[in-house]
């Protein structure tokens, strides 16, 4: 372990609460550059959420974002599959830690704020975001 505490809920190893992560208006204008690099910072821990891990939770959201931009009146048919990714970040997780804890609680924590089209695009945004800065701090891990 990393020695920093995590014991508080929804609090990353880098101790930053996921639980200040909003979709709903008014947005907080630090939403998708704060607050999304404090989550990649997180997440950047040797052994576990490899770049090629998140980016597949990442494509798949996009694909869900992109169904639901194309037909919005389907989002409730759409959504028990969104928030199935839930159970895909678990598996991950069971699966030789491929993703950690604090990733598992981040997806589970987005997609309870799931309710709309306007929410699955911010979601959407926000792992954008996320990815973005992740790449920085893991440019060539895979």
């Amino acid at each position: 372990m990393n020695g920093r505490d995590t014991s508080k809920p929804g609090a990353g190893p880098s101790g930053f609460d996921i639980t200040t992560i909003k979709f709903g208006d008014p947005l907080s204008p630090d939403l998708f550059d704060g607050k999304a690099k404090k989550v990649a910072e997180s997440l950047n821990i040797k052994g576990t959420n490899k770049p090629t891990q998140l980016r597949r939770f990442y494509d798949e959201i996009c694909l869900w974002g992109e169904k639901v931009e194309a037909d919005e009146k389907r989002f409730n048919e759409y959504l028990p599959f969104i928030r199935m990714m839930n159970a895909k970040a678990a598996y991950a997780k069971g699966r030789n830690n491929l993703v950690n804890e604090t990733f598992v609680k981040l997806i589970s924590h987005c997609l309870g704020q799931v309710t709309d089209a306007k929410s699955m695009g911010r979601f959407k945004l926000f792992m954008e975001a996320v990815m973005g800065f992740y790449k920085e701090l893991r440019p060539k891990d895979s």
